[in-house]
């Protein structure tokens, strides 16, 4: 019998003959204090790459917590990535103030940062992303799927394919099914698999779909040894209370020399640990990190999943214009005004004893704006009621079958 808030987990026991590991411990009245910035850390890279670097790290602390608050019991898996890469995708397409509440929701400053910048960033960043590795698997990729009768603006075209690498479908959305399908069945494709049904309903109006995927494997430089796993109790609620210490972390390397960070926050001490999730902070944890022997590591083998409704969340985050009657999505098409109606991600991550493989894809569903296309005649019989709004009372109620009887 397990005791209550435990539930069995497969414990991956560490093989660790000639291991060293970086390992930080954060002292609990220190989390917030000697604050640095990730200026440092990213000196090295071309000016566009800083600022997106800096921005992208904002926006998925700032996006975390938000998906956290949904239900703070529940595992959260997504990727700041993939859906900071498909809204300035979108942002190609955007003018005016929806172009601005869209760059400045995703944490830039346009004051610093112009938005062409931002672009060459993105661009700059996805080259880097796509360099072959043998060490590692790493896709990411961006598409389009277009109504056949929409006509999209050439400089939209161009630059979809030039600073965002977008391959472009002509799509039959007369079909909705048909295009839900093909829709999914690219994005599970490009992600081995992970990705399934990315896409679960599409509307009528529905003129475009923008998706960004990203595919992940790679295996721990030390591997965990099977033959030491073993199920174990694995605690998901606090015990006590220790205010000597936040949290532990742990880095472990990929055979690429990319790494994972383990963050161990002490008993009851997960809030605020989240709380002071910043871009400083990890910094901070980075440059605090020591090789150091591990004698015994042990961490759970785990698969997790998730998929948001993100038009539900991002408006929390400043980002509200796209998704409603004002938006401004010119920059797309002059032939029909759009909006966009849902933002859905999904992705899954799995760790096992040889390393980590996860995926990712965002998609974002445009339609053209229903009210353009919402018109009521009053050309055949119709009842009316007059209600005097403070009493409630109709005063007058009546059906017109003739508006002009003889």
């Amino acid at each position: 019998m397990r005791a209550e808030g435990m539930s069995l987990f497969l414990a991956l026991g560490l093989l660790v003959a000639g291991l060293c590991s970086r390992v930080h411990c954060v002292p609990a009245d220190d989390l917030a204090s000697k604050i640095v910035t990730l200026k440092g850390q990213i000196t090295k890279l071309p000016a566009h790459n800083t600022a997106v670097v800096s921005s992208n790290t904002d926006f998925a602390f700032s996006l975390y917590k938000q998906l956290v608050s949904l239900d703070p019991s529940k595992n959260v898996i997504f990727s700041p990535l993939s859906v900071s890469i498909a809204l300035a995708f979108l942002s190609l397409g955007a003018q005016g103030s929806t172009l601005t509440e869209l760059l400045e929701g995703l944490k830039f400053n346009l004051t610093k940062t112009p938005e062409a910048e931002i672009h060459q960033g993105f661009q700059h960043l996805l080259q880097a992303l796509s360099q072959p590795s043998n060490l590692l698997q790493l896709n990411v990729g961006n598409a389009m799927f277009v109504d056949e009768h929409l006509k999209l603006l050439d400089k939209f075209v161009q630059d979809a394919r030039e600073l965002y690498h977008s391959e472009a479908f002509p799509t039959n959305f007369q079909d909705l099914e048909a295009a839900r399908r093909l829709i999914n069945d690219y994005v599970k494709n490009k992600t081995e698999g992970k990705i399934v049904e990315l896409i679960k309903k599409l509307f009528p109006r529905t003129v475009a779909v923008l998706v960004n995927y990203i595919y992940f494997k790679a295996q721990w430089m030390t591997h965990f040894d099977p033959n030491l796993t073993t199920e174990a109790d694995f605690y998901v609620s606090k015990n006590k209370t220790v205010k000597e210490l936040a949290c532990t972390v742990v880095e472990l390397p990929y055979t690429s020399n990319d790494s994972t960070l383990f963050i161990l926050p002490d008993d009851g001490r997960m809030a605020a640990v989240e709380a002071n999730l910043l871009p400083e902070m990890l910094r901070r944890w980075r440059d605090s990190l020591q090789p150091r022997r591990i004698d015994a590591l042990h961490l759970p083998r785990f698969s997790i999943s998730s998929d948001y409704k993100l038009e539900e969340i991002l408006p929390r985050l400043g980002i509200k214009e796209i998704f409603s009657a004002e938006a401004d999505l010119s920059g797309i098409t002059d032939t029909k005004p759009l909006y966009v109606s849902q933002v859905v991600h999904s992705a899954v991550l799995d760790v096992d004893e040889e390393g980590t493989e996860g995926a990712a894809s965002t998609g974002v569903v445009i339609e053209r704006k229903s009210f353009e296309n919402f018109i009521v005649r009053f050309d055949s019989p119709f009842l009316f009621a007059t209600v005097l709004r403070d009493t409630q009372s109709i005063i007058f109620l009546g059906k017109v079958v003739n508006p002009h009887p003889a």
